[in-house]
Formats: C-alpha cells, structure tokens, sequence
C-alpha cells in the first residue's frame, strides 16, 4: 500500500477541527457547542470551548447588537477559538445576511488575514463564496463574506448516506476545476473540509474560506497543489463511502479501521461506481498509481480536473416510477375454456345437445302472441295496484312527523393525507439549529432529513441555556383542519418527543406556550411516531417538539432529527 504524503497527514491531524465560516441557522451557544467538540480532540476535557491559545491575545468581547462600521450588526457568534471568532451578521445598508470574521489587530495572524482575504476578493469566481469587504479599524480586524442560506454543508448531505455516482461526479468535477483555476490565480485553499464545501438549492458547489481559513488556523503547506488535491480524494471517498479516508473520526464520519491502510472506496462499500472509486485513490495515494489500473496520481487540482474530464459522462438517475400492475385475463378470457390440458391426454368431450327448434308453425306463432297479450294485460293490473297502494301511503305519511336520521348510522368518512404547505425550526430562544434542512422533513423523501448538531455530555441538547426548550419543527397545514392521524418518522430512535397543536384561532405561533393542544404524551420514540386520535383536533399549526436526543457514535455524542412527517384528516 502506498504510502501518504506530509501533507495528506496533516489534513487528518486537522481533520476535527470545525469549518470556521458562519453556517447558516447556528446559535451562538451551538457554536459553542462544536468548538468543545473540536477542542476535546486535542485537550483536556475543561467544560468550555478552547480559547486564547496564542499566549497573550484574546478574543474582542463583542455581544449580539454590536454594529462595525455602522453597517454590519453581529447576530450570532458561530465559533470562537484561537483569539479570533466568527459571526452571523447583517448588512444594513443592502439588508442582507453575511457572515463576519473577527479577530484583534494585535493578532499575530491579523496581518496574513488581511491579505489573503483582499487576495481571494480579488479572485471574483461565483464557485467560491466571496468575501466583501477586509477591514482594520478601532484596533481591529475583521473579513465580511457572503452568507447562503439556502445552501447545505456536504457534512449534512452525508449524514444521510453516501452520495449516488452522479451526485459524487459533479461534486469531483466542479470542486477540482474550481480550485484549478484558484491556483492558477497563485491562491490555495488548506482547509478544504466537508463543511467547507456548499451544495446550493439548484444543484451547484461552493466552496467557502478560500485561503481565509488556512489564514486564521495559521496553517501553511510546503506543496499547497499537493495538499488541496488530496483533500478533494478524501471528500470524493467520503462521498462514495460515508467513510472518512483516514483512522480518526471526523465531520460526523467514522474513519477506516485502524491497522489496514488505505483500501480503496469500492472495497468498503459494495456499488460504488468504479471509475470514481479509481479517481478517488488517484488523488490520494502519493507514490503510485492504483493496483488495479497503471495510472499515474493526480498531484495538482488541474491533473485532477482532466481526470475528471477523461472519464465518461456520468449521467443522472432516470426517474422512477411504479409500473401498473399486468393485466390477468381469466382462463375463459385466453379461450381455453373446455380445451385438453397439455400433459392430460386428450379425451373427448360429449356431443353438446342442440336447443329445440323454435316454434315456426302456425299454431306456435298462435300461442306466442297469446302468451304476450296475457303478460301484457298481468303487467298492466300489477302496475295499478303499486300505484293505488304507493298514493294511499303518501296520504297516510301526510300527518306523520318525518323523523330525523339517526347520527349513528352515518359511515365515518376515510382519512386523507393533509396538505403542508409549510414548516419551520421551533426555535424558543430565538436562535436556531439547522433551519435550512426543514424541507427535508416535509419533502416526502425518506432518504433526507432536518438533523441537529452533534452535543455532548447530555442528552438535552447538550444542558444549553439556549436549548432549555428543546427544539423541533413546527407545521403550518395553510388553514384549520381536523387532524385525525399523525404519522411522524424520525431521524433515529431514542429521541424523547411529543406532538402538539396551536389553537384554532391562533397566528404564527413560536412559543412552547402558544401550543395548547395535545396530540400524543411525552416519551421516548422507537423510530416512528404514529397514532390515530380518538377525536379530531381542529389546528393549523402542529408543533413535534424534542427534549432529548440519541447517542451519536459514542455515549457522550448526542444527535437527533426528524426525516418525514405526515398527519391526516
């Protein structure tokens, strides 16, 4: 097995760190959360997050409301860690989110922030999320960027399973050109992560932090081309496999077992594509091509784009759809109604008896006509004798009172899925989660799903002030119904949920009070969360609230979510 370069070492070694960008939808306490993850990788556990490890320098204490430059207002604090910290912002002048990094002009990396922020403004490629403006002033430094959010991180993409081959085809091709063309512009990336790529709501990647984040770590590479083209080998791998291609666990993934090496994609899991499996050891292994094919490895970002291009088109899965079932003719129907059987020998069947000749003399013609002059004259004494019988009982019903329907005998009307037409993150402290993967809950999907960030030490969202509540998402049904059924798959079993409803005349309700209405009691899920109620509750608005969560992967790791929900009426 071929052995792995410095550099593709040093990804691994790095490889629990956070992305440093400002995600879409993150509290300030959530990031919190993930900076405790990363920092447990390389500390002791302290109980809070891994800050000032520059000797003498901190973080500015900065607070939501804060405004820089009288334009930009800091909402959320994403990450703080290493004397800087990021943000989520908004830009007043052009009323639009952005994302903020922060650090003091004292920083002894505030210098190379600056300039690889102005370097990648300078760059102007839509593959990369830009950054708008890099500032120093009042002592400090700070790089605004843009903020998508509609976009989804490729960690939440694969937190759902491995990628199908067309999906993995256009996330190779587009990130591998796209970084071709930064390096021909003399500008690296170094920090090329699952969170650092984008996949937007039409289909295409973006890549975030470009150059920024490997300045604001202070990570610097002896061969950057090297290094950003193995970091696309490890996010294809991971793309095909849901597997990390390294020893350790990261990003939510688990990571090869320890002691065999780096197998091929195609050898963890069964299906993979193998001309991607091929690309993805190519752009990993250093010294030497693949076992199975004589080509050479792929050492910068514009060998691996023409790679990319090299291999046929892969193309996108056909739609499917359910075929309506064959049309089964009866033995009748074939003609093999009284026909010998094969293998039975054939016997012969008894001369069929021919019907009596119709009666053609002049006596039968006689007897017809009497015969139907008698039937005529029955039809016509029975016709008036309903009659009479039918006006005297309309006379009698006259003086008696109609009596109304018994309620009772009335048949109860089948239940049918009711129309969502929208959802949203219950978010009580005003902050949330993951609001952009909502309308995976709701988009009739099985395979995606609204899925929380990953806490720790306890199952209640991790014993956060901001997460007292829970979470969870909230329904909007369009108008009042009855909901009679509900009918709710969730992301894991062992999550602790109940449903509730608002009431019929309430408005956009976002409080764990403004859900008065119970639909099921407080317990612990098995998978699914499916009951019929034994009278209808008239509602708009249905709220699955979550307390506590699953282990994810270890016995302090706690994760949750919820993949589809249905209620009918």
């Amino acid at each position: 097995m071929a052995e792995r370069s410095t550099a593709a070492v040093d990804v691994a070694d790095n490889s629990g760190d956070e992305p440093l960008t400002a995600k879409a939808g993150k509290a300030t306490t959530d990031g919190l959360a993930e900076a405790q993850d990363e920092a447990e990788k390389s500390a002791p556990d302290t109980g809070s997050e891994r800050q000032n490890t520059e000797p003498g320098i901190s973080a500015p204490e900065l607070h939501s409301g804060h405004k820089l430059a009288r334009r930009y207002r800091l909402e959320e604090c994403v990450t703080r860690l290493d004397g800087f910290s990021s943000w989520r912002a908004v830009d007043e002048k052009l009323r639009r989110a952005v994302g903020v990094h922060l650090l003091p002009a004292d920083h002894p990396r505030a210098r190379s922030v600056l300039a690889a922020a102005r370097s990648s403004a300078l760059l102007g490629d839509p593959r990369f999320v830009q950054v708008l403006d890099a500032v120093e002033e009042n002592d400090l430094v700070y790089v605004v960027h843009e903020w998508l959010p509609d976009a989804v991180e490729l960690t939440a993409l694969l937190a759902s399973g491995p990628l199908e081959a067309h999906e993995a085809y256009q996330l190779v091709s587009q990130v591998s050109q796209a970084m071709a063309a930064a390096h021909r512009e003399g500008l690296a990336h170094l920090r090329l992560t699952p969170g650092a790529v984008l996949r937007t709501s039409t289909g295409q990647y973006r890549i975030r932090g470009l150059a920024v984040n490997a300045a604001l770590r202070g990570i610097s590479a002896d061969r950057p081309q090297r290094t950003d083209t193995e970091a696309i080998g490890a996010l294809l791998y991971a793309a095909l496999t849901q597997r990390w291609p390294y020893e350790a666990d990261a990003y939510g993934l688990s990571g090869l077992p320890k002691g065999v090496g780096l197998i091929a994609p195609d050898q963890v899991r069964a299906g993979v594509h193998r001309g991607l499996s091929e690309l993805a050891m190519r752009a990993l292994i250093n010294d030497g091509a693949t076992a199975s094919r004589q080509d050479p490895p792929c050492t910068t970002p514009d060998e691996l784009a023409a790679a990319v291009a090299e291999m046929p088109r892969i193309r996108p899965p056909e739609p499917t759809f359910t075929a309506p079932p064959e049309y089964q003719r009866t033995t009748y129907q074939q003609g093999t109604y009284g026909r010998s059987q094969p293998g039975l020998g054939t016997v012969p069947l008894p001369p069929v008896a021919p019907p009596p000749p119709p009666l053609q003399s002049r006596t039968g013609k006689a007897l017809k006509w009497t015969v139907a002059a008698l039937l005529i004259a029955a039809l016509g004494l029975g016709s008036w004798q309903v009659a009479d019988h039918l006006l005297d009982q309309s006379n009698e019903s006259d003086t008696t009172p109609v009596q109304p329907a018994n309620g009772d005998d009335k048949t109860p009307k089948p239940l049918k899925p009711l129309r969502i037409t929208d959802a949203s993150e219950f978010m009580p402290s005003g902050s949330g989660i993951k609001p952009a993967l909502v309308p995976n809950a709701i988009d009739g999907k099985a395979g995606t799903a609204w899925i929380t960030l990953q806490y720790q030490n306890y199952p209640n969202f991790g014993n956060l002030p901001d997460r007292k509540q829970g979470s969870g998402i909230i329904v909007d049904l369009g108008s009042v119904q009855d909901v009679s059924g509900i009918d709710i798959d969730m992301y894991r079993g062992g999550q602790k949920a109940e449903v509730l409803a608002a009431g019929a005349d309430a408005s956009d309700p976002s409080a764990l009070a403004d859900f008065s209405q119970r639909l099921t009691k407080l317990e612990t899920v098995a998978g699914t969360l499916k009951t019929t109620l034994d009278k209808p509750v008239r509602t708009r608005y249905v709220l699955i609230h979550i307390t506590e969560l699953p282990t994810d992967g270890s016995a302090d790791r706690f994760r949750g979510g919820i993949s589809e929900i249905t209620f009918t009426g």
